[in-house]
């Protein structure tokens, strides 16, 4: 209101018109040198402590005289754009609503936040301004303002000022004080807070006040007359005494008395002088800091630790390991960084609530300091549900890999929330210095990588970085995020290659073989992005969306009346071992409604080596009506005897043996061995790569009467195939 009333426009820029000379201001911090000393003192020390915050400490005197502007130049420059800077005097009447004014005023802490300012341009700042003032005769001296951007405002910053400005007023004071002491006739005042200490020339105490008494412990009657008890500042006395030297704000913890903490003082010490300046003794003062030295400690330890679970947080973490790094690591020593992360934590936030997931986090937290109690262990987190690891001081990788596996052992334990009882699996990415990284930034990356390539290939364990076959980095990012956006965007797509039945030469089935319809290059073949799909792990939900859309094809070709037949498709590895292989394929046969023995999935006969997992995921696959088909037959390592404990439904032998069967004997006699062996056991085969007559009649004369391959067609797109199959339908309603 009184801001309306002087006619200020909110919206304008504030024309100052009170600003110091150069003359007038040297003058004045002339006159406030020694005040200036204590206050940058404390506020350099609190910039330290801000480090990374954006903040502006602005000094004025008892008048709104800016003295001094320190802290982020930013905020500085925006803040003179404005007309404001040193030597300006502030005035309610050009400068509106503003905390430095309002404190001069009321003579108490104040903070302005937003559009509490009444100029507009200081609607995305906040002020935090605080008085100070000699103690002893309570005249204001002048104010110390924090600004910083609103969407820094903490009411902590206000406080914290309060208590810095305490310790500036304090310092104050004792220098005021010590002003007054004369080289001659120092009187020790008994009411003073500080313990105080006088010697002779000897450093034989004479002076030895009440407050040093309760700071040190010892009595006056027990050290008057006798050198100063404690051998620390014995030796400063000494040094004072015998060289003159002068001790100013140096930091001594005490030892703790008997039911009391450890005190934490500042220490002046200095010689006594007699008319001749010759030294005839020492004062030494002892100033309990212990309230503000545990309150910056406490800031401190704030900065570097996350405040959930009181694990070192991330900052902690890069600068432990940049430390590690500059003083060197230990010959043949080597360290890890491990990175870990929950599976799947946000469907416990979504389920029981983020208070809940919290409370996971710590339980979490404290799991892991059992399993990384060593001395050379570091468990920290980094934000989420992820945790870092650091192992010092190793020589081989083998104890890295010992606590990922307890890790791991030590998530099979339940987890006990709110009265619910559930499991939460972890996965864990290693990186070892050197071999990974010769920087934490490095380091820290690759065990990153390796922690999303652990996600990838079915969670719950751990892997050891590997570096990317592909030497450019850059390529294979941009292959991977090309696959990526090609999957958001839809640009796969599915060629269809028909299976033939030799004796009727009808098509009994097709294997859907996806193709990527790059914008830029066309029809990109498989060789050129599957590797990287199996790579990074892409494979798993592009496998996904070969089998819902040739499922959904399939379903469709059925319904515009074209003869039922089945339709092959191709499980990767990372697919098969994943553990909700036969969840995801059963809601797939849900959604498209298709009829499951109108489905085959190829696998490999590599997929098959764990025997005892193989028997079981496809003993599940079976029960929902699937047909189970070994892909590449032949160039593993099956044993027959096993394809029948896994109920295989069709070998299909590789097109590296068909090729070569009219010219290579040995090839020849490998295909009709499988034949034979196959028909034995009751198991169908196809054979895939045929491309002439002769091969195709050597395979019927084998009794192999299902073929595909460039000899009959080609992968086809959607439409050609359903051409080929509307002919076929023509054909037979002729006949």
């Amino acid at each position: 209101m009184r801001c309306e009333k002087l006619g200020i426009n909110p919206r304008g820029t504030p024309t100052f018109s009170n600003v110091l000379s150069e003359v007038d201001l040297n003058l004045k911090r002339a006159e406030y040198e020694e005040i200036l000393s204590v206050i940058n003192f404390f506020v350099h020390k609190m910039l330290e402590l801000m480090k990374g915050i954006p903040v502006l400490i602005l000094i004025t005197d008892e008048n709104g005289c800016i003295l001094e502007m320190a802290g982020d130049e930013a905020i500085k420059n925006v803040i003179e754009q404005s007309g404001i800077k040193v030597g300006l005097v502030f005035n309610e009447h050009e400068a509106g609503t503003n905390s430095v004014n309002l404190v001069l005023e009321h003579c108490q802490p104040i903070q302005l936040l937003g559009d509490e300012h009444y100029y507009e341009f200081l609607g995305s700042s906040a002020c935090y301004t605080v008085p100070f003032k000699y103690t002893d005769v309570n005249n204001l001296l002048g104010t110390i303002s924090i600004m910083t951007a609103i969407n820094q405002h903490n009411p902590f910053l206000l406080a914290m000022l309060c208590t810095v400005v305490d310790s500036i007023e304090r310092e104050l004071m004792l220098k005021k004080q010590n002003r007054r002491l004369h080289i001659l006739n120092q009187v020790v005042i008994e009411t003073t807070r500080n313990g105080i200490i006088i010697t002779d020339r000897d450093g034989i105490i004479t002076e030895f006040n009440k407050f040093a008494e309760i700071l040190t412990g010892s009595k006056k009657q027990d050290v008057i007359n006798k050198p100063i008890p404690d051998a620390k500042t014995n030796d400063f006395i000494k040094e004072v005494l015998q060289t003159g030297k002068e001790y100013e704000d140096m930091e001594l913890i005490l030892p703790a008395q008997k039911g009391q903490d450890e005190l934490v003082c500042l220490f002046d010490a200095f010689p006594i002088r007699d008319e001749n300046m010759q030294i005839m003794g020492a004062f030494a003062q002892f100033r309990d800091i212990t309230e503000r030295y545990h309150t910056q400690k406490q800031i401190n330890y704030l900065a570097y630790h996350d405040d959930l679970t009181g694990l070192p947080n991330r900052r902690f973490f890069t600068r432990h390991i940049d430390e590690l790094l500059k003083h060197g690591v230990k010959e043949k020593s080597i360290f890890a960084v491990m990175f870990l992360d929950l599976d799947s934590f946000k469907k416990i936030n979504d389920t029981l609530g983020h208070n809940n997931g919290d409370a996971l986090l710590k339980l979490v937290a404290e799991r892991l300091k059992t399993c990384c109690n060593a001395p050379n262990q570091l468990v920290s987190r980094m934000g989420g549900d992820e945790f870092t690891i650091l192992m010092q001081e190793m020589t081989d990788h083998t104890e890295a890999i010992h606590v990922a596996e307890v890790i791991i052992k030590a998530f099979e334990k339940p987890f006990a929330v709110d009265g619910y009882e559930f499991y939460i699996t972890a996965s864990i990415g290693i990186a070892f210095y050197p071999q990974d990284g010769q920087n934490g930034e490095m380091l820290m990356k690759n065990a990153d990588i390796a922690l999303y390539r652990m996600k990838e290939d079915g969670k719950n364990n751990y892997t050891i970085f590997e570096p990317s076959p592909n030497n450019s980095g850059i390529e294979r990012l941009t292959l991977e995020n090309s696959i990526r956006k090609a999957l958001r965007l839809e640009e796969f797509v599915l060629y269809y290659q028909p299976q033939i039945d030799t004796l009727t030469g009808k098509i009994i089935g097709t294997e859907a073989l996806v193709r990527w319809n790059h914008p830029t290059l066309g029809l990109v073949p498989p060789a050129k992005f599957i590797p990287i799909a199996e790579e990074t792990g892409l494979i798993v939900p592009l496998g996904e969306w070969v089998l819902r859309t040739a499922c959904i094809q399939n379903q469709i070709w059925k319904e515009k009346g074209y003869a039922p037949m089945s339709v092959s498709v191709n499980l990767s590895s990372r697919q098969f071992s994943k553990q909700n292989l036969v969840k995801t394929i059963t809601e797939i046969l849900h959604e498209t409604h298709i009829d499951p023995q109108y489905l085959e999935l190829e696998i490999t006969e590599s997929m098959t080596m764990n025997v005892e997992v193989a028997i079981e995921v496809l003993g599940k696959l079976k029960e929902l009506g699937i047909q189970i088909c070994i892909d590449d037959f032949g160039t593993g390592y099956s044993n027959l005897y096993y394809l029948k404990l896994f109920s295989i439904d069709r070998l299909k032998i590789d097109q590296s043996f068909v090729r070569d069967i009219m010219t290579d004997s040995n090839d020849a006699d490998i295909v009709a061995t499988i034949i034979a062996m196959a028909h034995n056991l009751g198991i169908d085969v196809i054979a895939e790569g045929v491309e002439t007559k002769e091969q195709l009649d050597f395979l019927r004369s084998q009794n192999c009467h299902e073929v595909q391959g460039f000899y009959y067609h080609r992968p086809l797109p959607v439409e050609e195939i359903e051409q080929l199959l509307m002919n076929t339908m023509e054909i037979d309603t002729k006949l």
